[in-house]
C-alpha cells in the first residue's frame, strides 16, 4: 500500500506549498478587465442632481421634438441630454478616477455654465414665441434645467474648494 499523500497532491507529484488566502480584512485589488460601478454615487446630492438634469433635459428634448419646434431648440435639448448622460456615466463608472490627466469637475463646471447660458436664451425664446403648447412646455423645462445647471455648477465649485483645502490638489509651498 502506498503511503498517504497530503491533501491536494497526487502520488508521485512534487509537493506544493499550501496556498495562502488573504485574511478577512485584506482587500483585493480590482480586476483590470472588470467594470467598477460606484453604487453610492446616485444617492449623493451630486448624483441625484445629475440624474434629474438628464431626465429634465430628456423631457425638454421630447417636448421640442414632438411639437415640431425650431431645430435649435431640439438640438440644444438633445445635446444637453447626451452630455449630461455622459458625465453621469463618467462618475458612475469611476472613469474620472482612472483618467487623472483632466480635472473632471472643472470640465463639468464649464459644461454647466455654458449650458446654462444657452438654455437661458433658448428657453426664453421658446416661452416668448409660444408657437404651440409643446414648445411652451419645453421652454419651461428648459428654465428648470437652467436652475439645475446653476446648482450643479455651485456644488462642483464647493467640491473643488473642499479638495483644495484638504491639500489634495494644492501645490506644495
Amino acid at each position: 500500500m502506498a503511503p498517504a499523500s497530503p491533501a491536494g497532491s497526487a502520488p508521485g507529484s512534487p509537493r506544493l506549498p499550501p496556498s495562502r488566502s488573504p485574511g478577512a480584512g485584506a482587500r483585493r485589488p480590482p480586476a483590470t478587465g472588470r467594470t467598477v460601478v460606484d453604487r453610492a454615487f446616485p444617492r449623493t446630492p451630486r448624483g441625484a442632481l445629475k440624474i434629474s438634469r438628464t431626465l429634465v433635459a430628456l423631457a425638454a428634448f421630447i417636448c421640442f421634438a414632438v411639437s415640431g419646434a425650431h431645430g435649435a431648440y431640439t438640438a440644444l435639448a438633445g445635446m444637453e441630454t447626451v452630455i449630461t448622460l455622459l458625465f453621469l456615466l463618467l462618475y458612475l463608472f469611476r472613469v474620472d478616477a482612472r483618467m487623472r490627466f483632466l480635472l473632471w469637475p472643472l470640465a463639468d463646471i464649464f459644461n454647466s455654465v455654458i449650458a446654462a447660458l444657452f438654455l437661458l436664451v433658448v428657453a426664453l425664446f421658446a416661452i416668448i414665441i409660444k408657437t404651440n403648447k409643446g414648445t411652451l412646455a419645453g421652454g419651461v423645462l428648459g428654465l428648470i434645467l437652467l436652475v439645475l445647471c446653476i446648482v450643479d455648477a455651485v456644488l462642483l465649485c464647493k467640491k473643488i474648494r473642499l479638495e483644495r483645502g484638504r491639500g489634495r490638489s494644492a501645490p506644495p509651498k
